[in-house]
């Protein structure tokens, strides 16, 4: 059986029809879910661990005694560690090496506090300092995520957060051992075992047993992500992501099974998914769908891959790379495959994405593991105004001034005009009481 994705070029007269209903995706929230995790949060707010402990029982198939039960010891992390074969702690401590190294230049590019004087002796700067305590989700339903763990959390602990407590659910009690040596790994200060809304609402308002953060990242189902969007201002969130995308630009270079691969390793994660091929050689095009279709029916997900091509997949043929770059710009991808013998030739022409990786070599697996930056990306097309997660995220600016008697004499005149105009005249007066000569 063959992968019937959509096949669209850009010089057909009905492509920007095509082309609006691949990029088409209903971000409607479902009335039913929003209404129960608003029942869930107030929940929790209102009655704390007695409405965790519920939830946990109801949602995930556990019967703990009390919050207790649900708390992870250290030991408990470092013996996941301890206990996992040797390739896999290995692979797993040199992808936290890779992020850490990232981020610490991350960090020393733009996450240090600095201050400058000007001629009348006026200090001016910011502050940067760490969030106090961040709370980290981590999926654990479908599947275990080890790599969200080190996304998440190594930034975090660059940054200089004082506390990082993550949330995990194990249904039916079951653990995953690399979650808990990845937790290890990264430096979690505490771990709990709860999921859903509930996790969120326990992390955003605090209980009598988990602590209240000042931020939560990390992805989550439809549950967690409507309840990030409700607990907002309570508490500061990351992103509330979309379904994942992958974009490969290729230019006929790379082979097809390749790019038929990547293509899949976007769509295997759900049916929204989004898997897209932008590339100006027909005969190219011709040769990764069949790619497709002969590499398909061997893969473990398949079901899942074929409803995510047909549902949102695309090949596109357009008239040139230059072409191929204005339109993936208009798609701004969460991951941007730049599949060419030239990539450093296009990727002055792009302008939005969540990551870009470069060159043939380069699959988007590498960057969702082991690369070094961060893989939580803006999905939607919000990579036109938003960024990777990073060391930033963990951080807070404050403002510095201060200023100089000279100083004074400079800026007060300005600041009362302005005040004046806008009928504040404490705020004019607040500034001309510090003039030479104009006493109260």
């Amino acid at each position: 059986m063959t992968a019937d994705i959509r096949l669209l070029r850009t010089d057909a007269p009905d492509f920007e029809t095509g082309f609006q209903r691949v990029l088409h995706w209903s971000a409607e929230e479902d009335q039913a879910i929003e209404q129960r995790v608003g029942e869930i949060l107030a929940d929790v707010q209102g009655r704390g661990d007695a409405a965790v402990l519920e939830c946990t029982a109801r949602f995930d198939g556990m019967n703990p005694a009390s919050m207790a039960d649900l708390e992870l010891a250290p030991a408990d992390l470092q013996a996941a560690l301890a206990g996992l074969p040797g390739a896999q702690r290995n692979a797993l401590e040199a992808a936290a090496r890779r992020v850490r190294s990232y981020h610490q230049r991350q960090l020393d590019a733009c996450g240090r506090s600095w201050s400058y004087r000007d001629e009348d002796g006026t200090l001016l700067g910011q502050k940067v300092t760490p969030l106090d305590r961040v709370g980290i989700y981590v999926p654990g339903g479908k599947a275990a995520y080890p790599s969200s763990v080190l996304m998440n959390a190594v930034p975090a602990k660059v940054a200089g957060v004082d506390e990082i407590v993550m949330v995990v659910p194990t249904p039916r009690g079951e653990r995953n051992p690399l979650v808990l040596a990845a937790a290890a790994v990264a430096g979690v200060d505490r771990v709990f075992t709860i999921g859903g809304a509930q996790a969120v609402g326990a992390l955003a308002f605090g209980t009598a047993t988990v602590p209240r953060v000042d931020k939560i990242t990390g992805p989550g189902n439809a549950y967690v992500a409507s309840a990030k969007r409700r607990v907002f201002g309570q508490v500061g969130i990351d992103m509330i992501a979309g379904p994942s995308e992958i974009l490969v630009l290729a230019d006929g270079s790379t082979p097809p099974d390749w790019v038929a691969m990547d293509l899949f390793s976007q769509a295997e994660h759900d049916e929204l998914a989004q898997s897209i091929l932008l590339c100006p050689d027909a005969g190219y095009i011709a040769r990764v769908k069949e790619a497709i279709d002969r590499l398909l029916p061997g893969m473990p997900r398949q079901a899942v891959i074929r409803a995510s091509l047909q549902g949102r997949g695309a090949l596109i043929h357009t008239r040139s790379m230059e072409e191929a770059c204005a339109i993936s710009n208009r798609i701004a991808p969460e991951h941007l495959e730049v599949s060419s013998r030239e990539p450093g030739r296009w990727e002055p022409l792009l302008k939005h994405a969540g990551a870009i990786f470069l060159g043939a070599f380069t699959s988007e697996s590498l960057g969702d593991y082991c690369a070094g930056p961060n893989h939580v990306l803006p999905t939607s097309g919000t990579a036109r105004f938003s960024s990777p997660l990073g060391v930033y995220d963990f951080q807070k600016r404050t403002s510095l001034i201060e200023v100089s008697e000279q100083g004074a004499q400079v800026l007060g005149p300005i600041a009362a005009e302005l005040a004046y105009g806008e009928g504040l005249q404490a705020h004019a007066r607040a500034a001309e009481f510090r003039l030479k000569g104009d006493a109260p």
